[in-house]
């Protein structure tokens, strides 16, 4: 059956999605890394969560949706795993770890989600993809170096745990899309109301830290409200909805190597030889997930009818 002219506009749209918030979330690693000197890491989190869902909240009347919430049990789970766990997880990992390599150890979220994806959605990686999933894990170990952990292994752990996390949530969303008409833009919007809500809860037993309201907090606050709450993590929910779960997850991979160059040059994190090394290999598996003769039937379709 030949793949409809629709079909390839939205795989075209969810691959340019993909880009995109990578480029936005491999940027945010340094906003979120550089605003602890003015913000404790739950408040931080929990304020942006907020603003994000007031935007959200905003945009649905706008754009002719009703403020009714989607059903309630994903819309919980992903609140509370992608929402409140990625962002409360990762944000305290920052606390401690660098920037780059922080963002890498969150994005071993694929490996998490593509076994269990496999378990669960019977979504089983096709031969090269196997091979891409292992070279990218050889260089998420060189980025990680366990043997060398000096300090901060809690952090690499905290990191860790965001990734699972994120995997979690991703296959609530993946499930419910499956199961049922969800609007995206009504989704992401009531999970960031239970992710504003858990974390403000953390925040508040948590706070230890008087907040130094400058005007770099406020641009990041607005930076991630609008740009990375409502925009990029609208543009991954409709890649989970386009793509399968395998292709999006290892093609995200591409935002922590992004995340690490970025902590290079705004942050002087330098990558040693086996953090280089680990990167090269990511780049490696990514490459190897592009190539057309790799992918499920309906993306290799979309590459041969360009």
């Amino acid at each position: 059956m030949s793949e409809s002219p629709r079909d390839a506009r939205a795989i075209r749209l969810a691959v340019l999605a993909l880009i995109a918030s990578g480029l936005i979330w491999s940027s945010n690693w340094v906003v979120a890394k550089s605003v602890l000197q003015y913000i404790g890491p739950f408040d931080f989190n929990a304020l942006r969560c907020i603003f994000g869902a007031l935007v959200l909240m905003v945009m649905l009347p706008l754009t002719g949706r009703s403020l009714k919430p989607p059903p309630w049990k994903p819309v919980l789970g992903i609140g509370l795993l992608q929402t409140a766990g990625l962002s409360g997880l990762g944000q305290l990992a920052l606390v401690a770890g660098g920037a780059g390599k922080t963002a890498v150890l969150v994005y071993t979220m694929p490996f998490w989600a593509i076994l269990l994806a496999a378990l669960l959605f019977k979504e089983k990686p096709r031969q090269p993809e196997y091979v891409a999933v292992l070279i990218a894990a050889l260089g998420l170990l060189l980025v990680l170096q366990p043997w060398q952990w000096r300090g901060t292994p809690l952090s690499s752990l905290l990191a860790i745990s965001a990734g699972m996390a994120w995997a979690g949530g991703t296959l609530i969303a993946k499930r419910a899309f499956r199961r049922q008409s969800v609007d995206i833009l009504s989704m992401l919007a009531w999970q960031t109301v239970v992710g504003a809500i858990v974390l403000s809860v953390l925040a508040l037993a948590t706070h230890s830290k008087e907040t130094i309201w400058s005007p770099y907090l406020l641009l990041a606050l607005a930076y991630n409200a609008v740009v990375v709450t409502a925009v990029a993590w609208a543009m991954w929910l409709f890649v989970l909805r386009v793509l399968p779960m395998n292709v999006a997850g290892l093609s995200s991979l591409i935002t922590p190597v992004m995340s690490v160059l970025w902590a290079w040059w705004l942050l002087g994190e330098r990558p040693d030889l086996a953090e280089s090394s680990g990167i090269m290999l990511i780049l490696l598996a990514l490459a190897a997930l592009g190539n057309p003769g790799s992918l499920p039937a309906a993306l290799r379709r979309f590459f041969a009818a360009r």
